[in-house]
């Protein structure tokens, strides 16, 4: 049996990150509440029908998705500037580019494809498959 004590048992020891680029409890917890929080609030802009304007709902949305990402990728993930010598920097803004793409042809195509839909009458809807 080892004497040692466990460095992450003593609350002396704990950091914002251990020298496995772990992190903390406290960041973990902090990581979590911003996420309920970050996917409370659409889901009440949603639900409760608070702005008026649907384009202006769907951006609201797609920037809380946005934000909770990079809560995921700081809190969660560990990534910053000092990780593996900037390469996570790197790779940080890589996945930007590809939400940002994601997000704007996710919205085009939705777009086109309800503006090249055919128009149904009720009687169609209510047969339709």
């Amino acid at each position: 049996m080892s004497t040692e004590v466990n460095k992450h048992a003593h609350p002396a020891h704990e950091s914002a990150h251990d020298a496995h680029g772990h992190g903390s409890m406290r960041d973990y917890v902090i990581g979590f509440v911003l996420s309920v929080i970050l996917t409370v609030i659409p889901f009440w802009l949603v639900m409760g029908d608070v702005l008026e304007s649907r384009v202006w709902t769907v951006a609201l949305i797609m920037i809380f998705g946005a934000i909770q990402i990079v809560v995921h990728m700081v809190y969660f993930l560990h990534m910053n500037r000092k990780s593996e010598g900037g390469w996570i920097l790197m790779s940080l803004l890589f996945t930007g580019i590809i939400i940002v793409i994601a997000l704007v042809g996710s919205l085009w195509v939705m777009h086109h494809l309800e503006s090249n839909m055919m128009p149904m009458s009720p009687e169609e809807m209510r047969v339709a498959p």
